[in-house]
C-alpha cells in the first residue's frame, strides 16, 4: 500500500478512532514507511515474549511494544529484526530501545523506537500479550491499523485508503 501519513491526516483526521502519535520516536530499518494490523505487547526490560511473538508467521501485521519507556536496555536487536522479517512482520514500534542499529538500518523492515542501548534485555518471561496499551498519546488496540512514515505514526480503528 502506498500512503503518506500527511495525506491520511488530510483525509481522515477528526474521524472516530483516528489518532496521531506524539513525535517521540526515531526511525530505524530500511523501510521508512510501513503499515499493518496491530499486535500489542506489554513488557519491561524483558524480551522473551517479544521473541515468541516475532517467531509467529503473520501477514501485514505490526508489533507495538510498550516497554515502559525504559532506557536501561534494548528489547529488539538485529536477530529479532531478522526473525520479524522472516515471519512477515511489516514493522515494530517500541516504547523503549533497540540495539544493533547499524545492522537494522540495512534490513527491509520499519522500526520506531525511543533510542538505542547496547545492553540486551533480561530473560524472565514476564509480560502481557494483546492488552490495550497507551503511550505517545495513543491507545493501541489489537487489530487496529497502524501507519508510519517519516512524518509520524497514525492509528485507526479501520483500514484507511
Amino acid at each position: 500500500m502506498t500512503f503518506t501519513t500527511a495525506d491520511l491526516c488530510d483525509a481522515h483526521s477528526g474521524e472516530e478512532n483516528f489518532q496521531i502519535a506524539e513525535p517521540l520516536f526515531k526511525s530505524y530499518g530500511a523501510n521508512i514507511a510501513f503499515c499493518g494490523q496491530i499486535t500489542t505487547l506489554k513488557v519491561f526490560e524483558d524480551n522473551i515474549l517479544v521473541r515468541a511473538v516475532l517467531e509467529e508467521k503473520v501477514e501485514n501485521r505490526v508489533l507495538v511494544i510498550d516497554g515502559g519507556g525504559s532506557h536501561r536496555c534494548a528489547l529488539v536487536g538485529d536477530n529479532l529484526a531478522k526473525t520479524a522479517i522472516d515471519n512477515g512482520w511489516q514493522g515494530i514500534v517500541i516504547y523503549g530501545c533497540i540495539r544493533d542499529s547499524a545492522i537494522i538500518d540495512k534490513l527491509p523492515i520499519g522500526i520506531r523506537a525511543l533510542h538505542t542501548h547496547p545492553l540486551k534485555s533480561h530473560k524472565t518471561g514476564h509480560g502481557d500479550r494483546d492488552p490495550l496499551i497507551t503511550f505517545a498519546g495513543i491507545n493501541f488496540r489489537k487489530d487496529h491499523y497502524l501507519y508510519a512514515d517519516t512524518d509520524g505514526i497514525i492509528v485507526s480503528g479501520t483500514m484507511l485508503s
